[in-house]
């Protein structure tokens, strides 16, 4: 969890377990948790471009000076609606990865209801890299998601974004969450991010969980400048409006060189909508 409020963390303990009950597990067993752990490995391909080995690219860190990552369904629509655009962005990195909640596809030619992890590279600038998150990436897997992305990347120059969806019931207020204008945007950053928010900061005592929180205690830890864009919202499948909540972002320093021409934005989102219901169609 990541919040930066100060609260004291409590690690996990072993006490009262049984050192002999600890050492009882069998040959068989150990096999099956060795099983299990190279199962739950988290896997980075890259497939750099533009003249540069895959080798090489693996054996050197790159120069990162934007990474934009969108975690969950609606956060990967808005960039698909609003940034993405298959002239100017190739796709340079794929995640796979398995747990109890998803199994990524093995295809980059995905549907919005798919579970997938892509990274995506501006043709026209190769240091800006933007990431669609639409798996789940359990606790014990995070950390190697992280130190196999930010691994290959140089730190130094680097500016995160992190954009995500939250219900909000989840969201801690003394109103009654009947009483907000759901959906809506919260902000929390590191100490080395220096711009200013397009939303208000996300108040004590709420906290941000998963990969979004991972990924900005990481970048506190490292002293990258970084900003979540958490959307509060009380719809939890693709929505045009949760997803249009994010627009204010295109105003953002980060965001407004990147954005595309936006009178086709609404048709895309509602074709990707449309793909959506169609999915869901087939097997209700």
């Amino acid at each position: 969890m990541a919040t930066f409020f100060g609260e004291v963390v409590v690690a996990p303990s072993r006490a009262g377990v049984d050192d002999d009950e600890a050492a009882e597990e069998t040959l068989e067993d150990q096999e099956i948790r060795r099983e299990l752990e190279k199962k739950r490995e988290v896997d980075v391909l890259w497939s750099w471009r533009a003249g540069a080995a895959a080798q090489g690219a693996a054996d050197e860190p790159i120069s990162c000076s934007k990474l934009v990552v969108a975690v969950g369904h609606n956060a990967a629509a808005f960039l698909s609606s609003f940034i993405l655009d298959s002239v100017c962005w190739e796709v340079v990195g794929v995640v796979k990865l398995w747990n109890e909640w998803c199994r990524t596809t093995n295809t980059t030619n995905v549907l919005p209801t798919d579970s997938f992890c892509l990274f995506y590279r501006l043709i026209s600038d190769p240091t800006v890299l933007l990431c669609q998150c639409s798996c789940y990436v359990a606790e014990d897997q995070q950390f190697q998601w992280l130190e196999k992305v930010f691994g290959c990347m140089r730190k130094e120059g680097l500016q995160v974004t992190i954009l995500s969806t939250c219900p909000v019931a989840e969201y801690k207020t003394q109103e009654s969450t009947l009483t907000l204008p759901s959906p809506f945007l919260k902000a929390l950053k590191t100490k080395e991010f220096k711009e200013p928010v397009c939303c208000p900061l996300l108040e004590q005592p709420n906290i941000v969980r998963d990969l979004p929180a991972a990924v900005l205690s990481y970048c506190q830890v490292w002293q990258i400048p970084a900003v979540l864009y958490q959307c509060y919202t009380d719809v939890i499948k693709l929505d045009t409006v949760t997803v249009e909540a994010f627009k204010p972002l295109l105003s953002s320093e980060i965001l407004k060189s990147l954005v595309k021409d936006t009178s086709e934005s609404t048709k895309i989102l509602k074709k990707l909508l449309t793909t959506n219901e169609a999915h869901n169609n087939i097997y209700i």
